[in-house]
């Protein structure tokens, strides 16, 4: 009997039923024996995705120095702990840290500490980070952070990581869009009735429209918020999402940078549904922080300097200079990376003016 991932999630939708939409693509990318993220994450432009770290150098560069930058205005504690959820292959906290030794007490006074759930993305976080000047501590959760200093937390492509259900409004009311198997033991979508009631939020939505809605995303935002405000300090959340409440299905699937089906081939491909950043800055303040307003990675990036950045990384170079420029459109641009990327920090005390947000 194989035994692979679709073959197993065949058989136990048949026994159990339709699977949602969230269940789905988190068995899809953590199934510890054929998850995407447990068994073969592919970054990079060889892989199946690129992340806005591995475009250029200045991303990294300027995140590390938002990082000092929140240190110094939090009052320069004698110890913080610089956090990263899900590093990816750790491209973003190497041009960070780089970038940090510009200011030595900060690291001096920082614990690195990463979030990384996948054994092969740890090897290779070890591996570009062996000769950084802080040694991580990898944890699993964010629970596992301790509270007895300020936190400085990053974030980038993690929401779209954690899924949402999907619901579907119809001429009969609302339905749940999930993954079922037809005659011929293929997975399909279809729709269930909702038969408890469901408590939609306050939108325009017409019929036929999908409406995402993710726990997950919510329950990230608390735990962030829960962890900062007992800690103090600030969370950089940056991610391809919304920045209104909005109608529409996100869920894709990409393998070798190609838009693929994503029900063809469970765990083979990377799957993604938006951040939802209202939702996350609600549950956020619920949970006892501060909220700053969504804008878009292009203001952010401009806001830390990336112009200047470019500039110096061309006169440095300036055999490099197209490249450069070609690196700083990819991140900016309103057709590219720029608009549709979104970043909102989590932050405590009040007081607290979060780099990039002074506006």
């Amino acid at each position: 009997m194989s035994d692979s991932l679709k073959d197993r999630l065949v058989r136990e939708i048949l026994l159990t039923g339709p699977m949602t939409v969230a269940d789905y693509v988190t068995r899809c990318l953590h199934d510890p024996k054929g998850g995407y993220y447990a068994t073969r994450p592919a970054l990079g432009e060889r892989g199946d995705f690129i992340t806005a770290p591995m475009v250029s150098q200045m991303f990294g560069e300027l995140i590390g120095l938002w990082a000092v930058e929140t240190w110094q205005r939090l009052g320069a504690p004698e110890k913080v702990r610089l956090v990263e959820v899900g590093p990816g292959d750790g491209t973003l906290m190497s041009d960070a840290l780089r970038a940090a030794r510009l200011a030595p007490a900060f690291l001096e006074a920082a614990e690195l500490i990463l979030i990384e759930p996948s054994q092969p993305l740890r090897r290779e976080q070890e591996k570009r980070l062996a000769d950084h000047d802080l040694s991580p501590r990898w944890v699993r959760s964010l629970n596992q952070v301790e509270t007895d200093a300020p936190v400085i937390l990053i974030a980038n492509e993690v929401l779209d990581c954690l899924p949402a259900r999907q619901f579907v409004r119809t001429e009969g009311g609302w339905a749940e869009r999930r993954i079922g198997v037809n005659d011929a033991n293929e997975l399909i979508f279809g729709l269930t009735a909702i038969n408890d009631g469901f408590d939609a939020p306050d939108m325009d939505i017409e019929v036929g429209q999908v409406l995402e809605i993710s726990e997950q995303q919510a329950g990230f935002a608390r735990d962030v918020a829960t962890l900062i405000a007992q800690a103090s300090g600030a969370a950089l959340l940056i991610d391809y999402g919304r920045a209104k409440p909005e109608a529409g299905d996100t869920l894709q699937a990409l393998k070798r940078h190609t838009k693929v089906s994503p029900l063809d081939e469970p765990g083979e491909a990377d799957l993604t549904q938006w951040a939802d950043f209202p939702l996350v800055q609600e549950a956020a303040v619920r949970s006892g922080a501060d909220v700053t307003g969504c804008i878009t990675q292009a203001q952010l990036l401009g806001r830390l300097g990336i112009e200047h950045r470019a500039t110096s990384l061309a006169n440095a170079r300036p055999e490099a200079e197209p490249v450069i420029r070609r690196q700083f459109e990819r991140l900016t641009s309103n057709d590219q990376m720029g608009e549709l990327f979104k970043a909102a920090a989590i932050f405590s005390p009040r007081s607290l003016i979060v780099p990039g947000f002074e506006a």
